[in-house]
C-alpha cells in the first residue's frame, strides 16, 4: 500500500479508536455551511464528523474486525463517531437529517454489532444517558422507601391502637 494510502488507513484506524460506535452516513447533497452546523451539533455530544473513503475505511474497519458493512459503503461516505453517549449522538443525527431531508444514515456499528437505519432511529429515541441514570436511581430507591414504610407501619399501628385505647378510656 502506497505510504499515502497507508497514512489515511491509520487516520481513520484512529478516529475509529475513540470510540465503541461508529455510524456512517450518505452527505450527498448537503453544503459545507450545514457541515458546519451539523458538527456544531455533535460537538455537545463530544462527537465528530468526517469524509472518509470508502475503501480507506473498509482497510480500517477490517484492521479492527469490525463487523463488515462493505455493502453500504457505496456514495460519499462519512463517519461520525466519540462521546459517550450514542443515542445521544443518533437524536442528534436523526434531527439534523429530518430538518435537512439530504442526508441519511446507511449503517451504524455499536459494540461490534451492525445496527441498520431503523435500529439507529430506535436508538435515537431513547431516553438521554442522564435520563437513564435518573430512572435507574429511582428504582434503585424504591425497595428502600418501602421497606422503611413497612418497618415504620408496625410502631405507627401500636400507637395507633394505644391512642384508640386512650380515648376510648377518656370518652
Amino acid at each position: 500500500m502506497r505510504p499515502e494510502k497507508q497514512y489515511l488507513v491509520e487516520e481513520v484506524s484512529t478516529h475509529l479508536a475513540k470510540s465503541d460506535y461508529v455510524y456512517l452516513a450518505n452527505y450527498e447533497r448537503i453544503t459545507v455551511d450545514e457541515i458546519a452546523e451539523l458538527r456544531a451539533s455533535l460537538a455537545e455530544h463530544d462527537a465528530e464528523f468526517h469524509v472518509v473513503k470508502n475503501t480507506i475505511f473498509n482497510v480500517a474497519a477490517q484492521a479492527k474486525e469490525l463487523p463488515d458493512v462493505s455493502e453500504h459503503l457505496t456514495g460519499p461516505t462519512a463517519i461520525i463517531i466519540g462521546g459517550n453517549n450514542p443515542s445521544g449522538v443518533a437524536k442528534a443525527l436523526g434531527k439534523f437529517f429530518k430538518a435537512k431531508e439530504k442526508v441519511e444514515v446507511k449503517v451504524g456499528i455499536l459494540d461490534n454489532k451492525t445496527l441498520d437505519a431503523a435500529q439507529i432511529e430506535a436508538l435515537a429515541k431513547l431516553p438521554g444517558l442522564e435520563s437513564l441514570r435518573a430512572q435507574l436511581l429511582g428504582l434503585l430507591t424504591q425497595p428502600g422507601t418501602g421497606l422503611v414504610r413497612v418497618l415504620n407501619a408496625v410502631p405507627q399501628g401500636v400507637v395507633n391502637v394505644l391512642q384508640a385505647k386512650v380515648r376510648e378510656e377518656n370518652g
